[in-house]
């Protein structure tokens, strides 16, 4: 049951991230941390059945192809606004929001 105590010791920790972080990077790498919990919670629990370890694999699938998106929306989103600061690109996007609306 060790293992147990681990995944939500990485939950905590995860969640903490999300909520204390700014920047783009350090909140994808709280997610990340959130997921990793989830997929260790699979893999012990699963440890002689087939269908845990199918759920394993496909957990990993997802979990990489979803990482591969948002490290690509990450870099998109860093040139674009050239910061990777939430508050400061929600006030970006914010100012231009309203510069649209005031022309149209």
């Amino acid at each position: 049951m060790d293992f147990v105590i681990l995944s939500l010791v990485m939950l905590a920790i995860g969640i903490y991230g999300l909520l204390t972080n700014r920047q783009l990077l350090k909140v994808f790498i709280s997610v990340e941390l959130i997921a990793t919990a989830a997929t260790l919670n699979f893999v012990m629990l699963a440890v002689d059945q087939g269908l845990g370890q199918a759920m394993l694999i496909l957990a990993f699938a997802t979990d990489t192809a979803v990482s591969g998106v948002i490290l690509a929306l990450l870099v998109i989103v860093s040139k674009r606004y050239g910061t990777s600061d939430i508050g400061k690109i929600a006030k970006l996007m914010q100012s231009n929001e309203d510069d649209e609306v005031e022309s149209s």
